[in-house]
């Protein structure tokens, strides 16, 4: 049964999924960046950084979970979000100045790039509402359905935060 609260959460998740989802979309699709005197040339080594360090969250998260440590598991998660967090705010903020950057490379890689590249961004688009729901339902102490989803949530998480830093090392000359 889904109560008041559960159904507030669904809106609350697709709301702001959806606004983030067409925010994006606007900025890399529609938007074009520059115009701006910021030079933020800086932002694509820290968001790869960001990207690492939640990888590595999640990984010490998985690890602390596994072994009963349940307070660990949870500040490790709470932290892989918050640096995939603020890897977003550097993301929107280098692109709003900067625009998109263009992959030079040829032959095969380049094949090698895009679909590192579609399936990071495909993925991406996922990631939000199902962390969020991930987080909710531990929350709510519902550790059954939290271990199900996060079977999914954390391997994709996983993959997202790695494919950014890959994708970081593929786009530098």
């Amino acid at each position: 049964m889904t109560t008041q609260s559960d159904r507030s959460f669904w809106i609350f998740n697709a709301a702001v999924s959806t606004a983030a989802v067409g925010f994006l979309g606007w900025l890399l699709l529609i938007r074009e960046g520059g115009g701006t005197h910021a030079n933020l040339s800086f932002m694509p080594a820290v968001n790869a950084a960001l990207n690492a360090t939640s990888a590595t969250f999640l990984l010490l998260g998985f690890a602390a979970i596994r072994s009963g440590r349940r307070e660990v598991h949870k500040r490790l998660m709470v932290s892989a979000f918050a640096a995939s967090a603020v890897f977003l705010v550097g993301y929107v903020l280098y692109h709003y100045a900067h625009g998109d950057t263009q992959y030079q490379g040829v032959g095969t890689i380049r094949i090698a790039y895009f679909t590192i590249l579609i399936t990071h961004v495909l993925l991406s688009i996922v990631m939000l509402p199902m962390i969020l729901t991930t987080f909710y339902l531990a929350t709510r102490e519902r550790f059954a359905a939290h271990k199900r989803l996060a079977r999914w949530t954390l391997p994709i998480w996983l993959y997202v935060s790695i494919t950014g830093v890959v994708i970081y090392f593929m786009l530098r000359p």
